[in-house]
């Protein structure tokens, strides 16, 4: 079961608790995509929440990452930011 600690994160108080919501359930699903299923996933996520009217502010989404990272190995880290790359460039 994966820590879902960093929702409680001070940091994290500005943001929507749907945001943060909807964020927990991508990471959980992510975790079992290779790096080859993860770009369709991400591109059909960031559709799905456009047509919800959901969107992450640049410094909403920067603070989400930080606060994730914690804790995390490098590894997961380079991961982490493999996607946020990859989020950039579909903004």
């Amino acid at each position: 079961m994966e820590d879902n600690s960093w929702m409680n994160h001070p940091n994290l108080k500005g943001i929507d608790k749907t945001k943060l919501q909807m964020l927990l359930a991508l990471t959980e699903q992510s975790q079992s995509k290779s790096q080859k299923e993860l770009l369709p996933f991400l591109l059909a996520a960031a559709s799905q929440s456009k047509s919800k009217g959901v969107k992450f502010t640049s410094d909403e989404v920067d603070t989400i990452i930080n606060v994730m990272k914690e804790g995390k190995s490098k590894e997961e880290i380079a991961r982490m930011e493999k996607v946020r790359n990859m989020m950039k460039m579909m903004q």
